[in-house]
């Protein structure tokens, strides 16, 4: 596996902790999205990005100046991976948008993206986040379906593994 960091966007704990859990599992380092730097994006061959979503599916707000970063950034021969924790009961229409607005925001950078996920299985009425019919990273609900996050991380990082 080429190199990987794991950044993430947390602002109650809960995407930092599934952060670090895909980190230990990938045996790479766990980066709060304040600490990215263009240094950092350079260094890493594989970029696995998480956020949170908030109000109306928009970025955990530590991702506004990140994005502007990955932006700047030469991301060509880069890998990326998204991820991202949502509500699908209190916000249906705009499950996990924070992991849409991450990928609309770099889409254009030349990166490859991997880890889509198939819809089914999940109870939500819109998400920015689907792209083509899939979600364009991994979605979780750690709040109402957190008996699934193990399993839903296991199955996505063995999808993308491979690929890194």
């Amino acid at each position: 596996m080429n190199t990987t960091i794991v950044i993430y966007g947390s602002s109650t704990g809960t995407c930092e902790a599934i952060a670090e859990k895909i980190a230990s599992k990938l045996g790479c380092q766990a980066l709060n999205v304040q600490d990215l730097t263009a240094d950092v994006v350079a260094a890493n061959n594989n970029l696995i990005l998480g956020t949170s979503t908030w109000g109306a599916g928009e970025l955990q707000d530590d991702w506004y100046d990140g994005l502007k970063t990955l932006q700047s950034a030469d991301l060509s021969d880069k890998t990326i991976a998204l991820f991202g924790c949502g509500d699908c009961a209190s916000y249906s229409d705009t499950f996990v948008g924070g992991i849409g607005q991450l990928y609309h925001g770099i889409k254009d950078c030349g990166a490859k993206f991997i880890g889509s996920v198939d819809t089914d299985g999940y109870d939500f009425d819109d998400s920015e986040a689907v792209v083509g019919g899939k979600f364009i990273g991994l979605p979780l609900d750690d709040i109402n379906e957190d008996d699934k996050t193990d399993a839903r991380i296991e199955n996505w990082l063995s999808a993308i593994i491979p690929e890194l």
